[in-house]
């Protein structure tokens, strides 16, 4: 049973930067494709990124591509998710997700293991 705690939200300003991190434990993190979802107040789970077991291969959704930058340490049991040049928009409780397949990333119930979420806002 793989087990994820996010951390790193918190409130920052427009334009500002945070760095969340997800440390994985109870499964081989390094077979595992990590992703970052997140979910706005009133709205539905939104996919962020993702990456593959290696880190060779990542992905974004276009409304964060060239601001955030997913990256993970296999030795830490970790994956991270740099985001620059934050905006009102990317307000949000961003969520770390675990599963075995590359495929079909973008879809939340392909993910077998996720995180309790942690907080970002940003303000304006």
């Amino acid at each position: 049973q793989v087990q994820l705690v996010e951390s790193g939200g918190g409130l920052v300003q427009v334009g500002g930067s945070l760095r969340l991190s997800c440390a994985a434990s109870g499964g081989t993190f390094s077979r595992l494709t990590m992703s970052w979802f997140r979910q706005a107040p009133g709205k539905e789970h939104e996919f962020v990124s993702v990456i593959d077991s290696s880190g060779g291969s990542t992905a974004y959704a276009d409304s964060v591509k060239g601001r955030f930058t997913i990256s993970r340490d296999n030795a830490k049991n970790t994956v991270y998710l740099q985001m620059n040049s934050l905006k009102p928009e990317d307000t949000a409780v961003y969520y770390c997700a675990a599963k075995i397949f590359w495929r079909d990333y973008t879809t939340r119930a392909q993910y077998g293991y996720w995180g309790q979420g942690t907080q970002v806002t940003i303000s304006s």
